[in-house]
């Protein structure tokens, strides 16, 4: 076999084995920050769908009913323009929040990095003990340890599991799910188990491999990023040339060449890094912005007197010493068409009605002459309730005056939350009116209890003289 001179990927051995990451911890200023924001997260992502905007909750993805709650608004699947318009926002608010900062996102806020992170590899540490030298346990996980650190990944990989489902399915039918027999809902209870198995498999074997491999967003940020972009930079102007021990104390502003840089080359910066890069080879794909590799520079300078900021936040413009600021072209344009999409996107919300009409011609002939000059047009009109709750509605024909309007199953006018008819509306008008072009244009009007009013236009077909 041949053997490859270099890592392809952080979590490939040379041979092509799998090489398993034992990230030391580096507990600094940063490190406490994220714990803060990422408990803080935790709390959110759990009670998120136990609450409740104007009766329902924050987010519901109901993909069964076709319909998504975000923030107590309802959007069904007819409401593809603001569907759409909701997409591009998120998907620009990336880009610009990218171009600006970087993979905050990945390092901060990410699911993945919470979870993994600051609950599940707190858990390997507690039943493995702290690493020792290569990061690596300094007891092998065998016997009884083994099966609690599973039982407990179950535990909590299965809590999570709900909670997730509470997000398409709601917290009220879960909590029914839940109490009682898994036989008496058995599509839920096998998507809660291949959910929990998924989880499983996730965070005790796949773990920073989603980062690099499966997870689109590191590709992305080579098209989002810029030299000026927030990024964790190693100064290898400051850094190189690289030398193991102390550094003599040099007097500020002194040109004399130096025999070695700051870094003493002490590897602490790719012990602690979670995906196993060296973030002295520069900006890679993997890194995924834990500032754990700051932490750990940070405190070695300390150590050695040394300033701080080896490894910092910075933009590759900014580490060579190039002017910087957050004005550019990514950054004006990005806001620009956010402005002008938003617009949109709150002039369509504005315009969204609590229900949908619309009224069709029915079947069989346009038209059917009844007593005397009289002549009757059959149409069909398709009501939505998107309101919230129950609402009753009523029809009428304001235009042209003298048409009388009938509906055949006044029954369907009362819709529950969500729920559509079709009802069958006659309308009955002397053929004096449509005597001149054999057609004439009226509106018709649909209100709700609620005092909602929708007018929709249609066409009366006749005999034309």
């Amino acid at each position: 076999m041949l053997a490859s001179p270099e890592h392809v990927l952080s979590t490939l051995e040379s041979d092509g084995s799998r090489r398993w990451m034992y990230p030391l911890l580096s507990t600094g200023r940063f490190w406490k920050r994220r714990r803060v924001v990422a408990y803080v997260l935790a709390v959110v992502f759990i009670a998120l769908p136990h609450l409740s905007i104007g009766g329902k909750p924050p987010i519901l993805l109901d993909i069964a009913a076709r319909q998504f709650i975000i923030l107590g608004s309802v959007f069904r699947a007819t409401d593809t323009l603001l569907l759409a318009l909701g997409m591009l926002l998120v998907f620009l608010a990336i880009m610009l929040v990218t171009a600006i900062g970087g993979r905050l996102w990945c390092g901060w806020a990410c699911p993945q990095t919470v979870y993994m992170e600051f609950l599940f590899r707190p858990i390997d540490r507690f039943f493995e003990g702290t690493a020792g030298r290569g990061g690596r346990p300094k007891r092998p996980l065998v016997g009884a340890r083994r099966i609690a650190r599973w039982a407990v990944y179950l535990v909590i990989c299965m809590l999570l599991a709900h909670t997730f489902l509470a997000y398409f399915v709601g917290v009220e039918s879960l909590a029914r799910w839940i109490r009682t027999p898994p036989w008496e809902h058995p599509t839920a209870f096998l998507v809660m188990a291949i959910t929990t198995g998924l989880m499983l498999f996730h965070f005790l074997f796949f773990r920073e491999q989603l980062c690099l491999i499966a997870c689109p967003y590191g590709r992305f940020q080579s098209v989002m990023l810029d030299r000026r972009s927030l990024i964790i930079s190693y100064d290898h102007h400051r850094g190189e040339p690289r030398k193991k021990g102390r550094r003599p104390a040099t007097a500020e502003g002194s040109d004399a060449p130096r025999e070695a840089g700051d870094c003493i080359d002490c590897n602490r910066c790719v012990a602690v890094c979670p995906t196993g890069i060296d973030i002295r080879d520069g900006l890679q794909l993997e890194c995924v912005n834990c500032t754990q590799c700051i932490d750990a520079c940070d405190d070695v300078m300390d150590r050695i007197g040394r300033p701080r900021g080896l490894i910092r936040y910075d933009s590759q413009d900014g580490i060579d010493g190039k002017a910087g600021g957050l004005l550019r072209a990514r950054t004006v344009i990005y806001p620009m068409i956010l402005l002008l999409i938003g617009v949109g996107f709150a002039r369509e919300l504005s315009q969204k009605y609590s229900f949908d009409a619309r009224v069709t011609r029915g079947p069989g002939n346009p038209f059917t002459r009844i007593a005397g000059a009289q002549v009757r047009n059959t149409l069909r009109l398709r009501l939505v309730n998107r309101s919230g709750a129950e609402r009753v509605y009523a029809v009428t024909a304001p235009e042209p005056a003298g048409v009388a309007l009938e509906v055949i199953e006044p029954e369907k006018l009362r819709l529950a939350d969500g729920e559509s008819a079709v009802i069958p509306v006659v309308i009955d008008f002397s053929s004096r009116i449509t005597a001149q072009s054999g057609y004439v244009d009226g509106r018709m009007r649909i209100t709700d209890d609620t005092g909602s009013v929708r007018e929709l236009t249609f066409r009366l077909l006749g005999p034309e003289r």
